[in-house]
């Protein structure tokens, strides 16, 4: 038997690790595909967050007494081609890992079950997919009736969950080698600098900025639920404050389970599963979206294929103007909020989930950019980039996935600036040429600055006006209905 890691890096609430355990495994595998990773546009700053992991995964293993080959191939295809002759050559007779709901990985795996027995479990959501459906049997397309749906699911069957101490009794600290020397920084820092170029030092510098996993269980998480959970419903929206778990970099590789997250907040909070009005729940709330969206992919794995949910909006007509997309990308739209929000995702790898609504909307609804396009762009650069999450977040802004308010919602990048960056903190800290700008004023500074006497001010001028964009847009969708 070999197992074979993926998107599950860890052996903390790990099914197909338990299962290697209980029948003796002593070899499993992490195949990296640099070719599969850039046709899915990883961002390079999760590769090399990635092989931290599988780095660290090799020192936890070995305690287990199980020995990790890590091995570059191209792509799916060479990953199949190198386990079946791994397989052959070492006398193995089974693979066990844990299951992917992409249609890619799908694919690999069934074309790999023709060849070998592959044993899969599940273990990247909390409720297993295709139990959470409606009075017909049918998955939930709008997110509030399947929270009410996943909640009552929990409350009456519980969720399986894989305690440490499950795994202790087959562990040898013995065996174990030197620790390497790692970052054991107190609280994750967002604010890191790529270059643009993603080249080499620069991702590997960024990416060690977020520390290894253990760290985050050891200190971040127990931070977060003791100090910053009461005030995550006010705090989680201000891209100023650190107000978030920092968690999806974790949750997007496997690193941490999602059961073991809700596991710890029912320790705190034993009713927290029927008390949505409170503030703790509103986390609870993010992991609850978090299962909805994978939900979704298992049962609509045509979304993996960029396909619009909403099939009606299938003939839009985007328009893609090439240099807004540019200015877009640059963060060089004139509109402060949108301009300061993409070039933290340009220098740091991550963005603030509020950001990420904002400037989802400015490119589809403001910019009529065809919402694949800025799809992309952000799995390139996150550092948590993630199909299912990313997927259903810009068909959200766009209008064409499941939302009860569709194509009509129109954020305005200025009142989102005032409301959630009222100071223009973060503004400041991203577009330095707004430095000097007064408060009053440095949500859209246009105005001010052309009365300037003497202004030398750079800031670029406002690619689209606001209203006519948000009258613009209307039509659009309307007509291509």
């Amino acid at each position: 038997m070999i197992l074979w890691f993926r998107n599950d890096l860890r052996l903390h609430d790990n099914p197909a690790f338990l299962h290697a355990l209980n029948h003796g495994c002593k070899e499993a595998v992490f195949l990296s595909t640099p070719e599969q990773w850039q046709q899915h546009d990883v961002a390079p700053i999760k590769v090399d967050f990635i092989h931290r992991h599988v780095n660290s995964l090799k020192e936890q293993l070995a305690s287990f007494g199980i020995k990790l080959v890590h091995h570059e191939v191209a792509d799916f295809n060479s990953q199949i081609k190198w386990l079946t002759e791994y397989c052959q050559n070492h006398s193995h007779t089974e693979i066990v890992a844990n299951s992917e709901v992409e249609l890619n990985e799908v694919q690999r795996d069934q074309k790999l079950q023709q060849i070998i027995n592959l044993t899969l479990f599940e273990a990247d959501v909390i409720v297993p997919k295709g139990q959470v459906l409606n009075k017909s049997g049918d998955m939930y397309k709008v997110f509030t009736p399947f929270k009410n749906a996943w909640l009552t699911y929990v409350k009456t069957h519980s969720f399986q969950y894989i305690d440490k101490t499950q795994i202790s009794a087959f562990s040898n600290p013995t065996l174990m080698g030197s620790k390497a020397s790692i970052d054991v920084s107190a609280d994750i820092e967002h604010d890191v600098e790529i270059s643009h170029d993603n080249s080499s030092s620069h991702v590997v510098e960024s990416s060690s900025r977020w520390p290894l996993v253990s760290t985050i269980e050891e200190n971040v998480i127990p931070n977060f639920l003791n100090n910053k959970l009461q005030q995550y419903e006010e705090h989680r929206d201000i891209p100023s404050i650190k107000g978030t778990s920092g968690l999806s970099p974790y949750l997007s590789i496997g690193a941490i389970s999602p059961r073991y997250l809700l596991r710890l907040l029912l320790e705190r909070y034993p009713d927290i599963l029927s008390k949505s009005p409170e503030a703790e729940f509103v986390w609870l709330n993010e992991l609850i979206w978090r299962e909805f969206y994978r939900h979704l992919l298992f049962h609509f794995p045509n979304l993996c294929q960029h396909k619009n949910f909403n099939a009606k909006y299938n003939n839009l007509p985007w328009p893609n103007n090439p240099k807004y997309i540019q200015a877009w990308q640059q963060g060089k739209t004139g509109y402060p909020i949108v301009d300061a929000a993409m070039r933290q995702l340009n220098q740091t790898g991550w963005m603030h989930n509020r950001l990420r609504m904002i400037v989802g909307s400015f490119l589809t609804k403001h910019l009529l950019i065809d919402w694949r396009i800025g799809e992309k762009y952000f799995m390139s650069k996150l550092i948590d980039g993630d199909l299912a999450a990313n997927n259903g977040g810009w068909q959200w802004c766009a209008g064409t996935g499941c939302d009860a308010q569709p194509y009509f919602r129109v954020f305005n990048p200025i009142t989102q600036s005032e409301r959630f960056d009222a100071s223009g903190q973060f503004i400041r800290k991203y577009v330095p040429e707004l430095e000097d700008v007064p408060d009053k004023f440095i949500h859209f500074p246009h105005d001010y600055l052309a009365k300037q006497a003497n202004n030398s001010n750079n800031y670029i001028a406002a690619i689209v006006e606001h209203k006519a964009a948000r009258l613009r847009a209307l039509d659009f969708y309307k007509s291509g209905l």
